[in-house]
């Protein structure tokens, strides 16, 4: 696969100057999307000279000990969207997301990729970080929507469902597009390292089913839980 030049990076630098300058003048925060941009490049830069070292380890302590770190630090981004943090509501999130997420990653690991052993970091990291951060993205959008939807209408029901409906539209529009408007993340990556396509194809289904299937018990799960968890109050 093509090695790229550190320095040609910076050439993305053009259109996200573009887009920060659009976002400040039109949401009104100066600075946090250039702070986002660079805690990703510089975070990026420290993973990957972690996995050089984590992958050396290659024990189930460190695979439980990474998909551990995953659960709770995606679920404390996921609440930064939540109108009223709380010890609470930090432990709805990483319910959810433990359950949504959890169950995704077995089957995959254990029962469509097979894993020999269970906790090969190689694959066990890249697969556990797609699966996580996608039950994060759709609950941030998910836990947004229904704070406004409740604020409105003050019912739980019709605000859980429009929460969920609206979280859903990615997912289902990634199932629409593959394919036809774009070759994901993981089969463009297979395919540039010279993996058959035919094969390629394969892993891309498991991803996209693996994502769909997350987002979706992650939502559901999180609403039960906060039903149930408000019930109680």
């Amino acid at each position: 696969m093509k090695t790229i030049p550190i320095e040609n990076l910076f050439i993305l630098l053009l259109p996200i100057a573009a887009v920060t300058w659009f976002y400040w003048k039109w949401v009104g925060k100066q600075t946090e999307l250039l702070i986002a941009v660079v805690r990703m490049a510089l975070q990026l830069i420290l993973v990957g000279y972690a996995l050089e070292f984590i992958f050396n380890q290659n024990t189930s302590l460190w695979g439980l000990g990474v998909v551990s770190f995953m659960v709770v630090v995606s679920s404390w981004i996921a609440l930064r969207v939540v109108e009223n943090k709380t010890f609470r509501g930090y432990l709805e999130i990483l319910a959810a997301v433990f359950v949504g997420g959890g169950i995704n990653l077995v089957l995959v690991i254990f029962g469509v990729i097979q894993l020999d052993p269970w906790y090969e970091l190689k694959f066990l990291i890249p697969i556990a970080g797609m699966v996580f951060s996608n039950g994060m993205n759709a609950l941030s959008i998910g836990i947004e929507r229904f704070d406004k939807e409740l604020k409105t209408s003050n019912d739980f029901i019709q605000s859980r469902n429009n929460a969920f409906r609206v979280s859903m539209i990615p997912q289902v529009n990634a199932l629409l597009a593959v394919g036809l408007v774009a070759l994901p993340g993981m089969m463009t990556g297979q395919i540039l390292s010279g993996v058959s396509p035919l094969i390629a194809v394969r892993y891309q289904i498991m991803v996209m089913a693996m994502l769909l299937g997350t987002a979706g018990l992650t939502l559901v799960a999180y609403f039960l839980i906060h039903r149930r968890s408000a019930e109680a109050v």
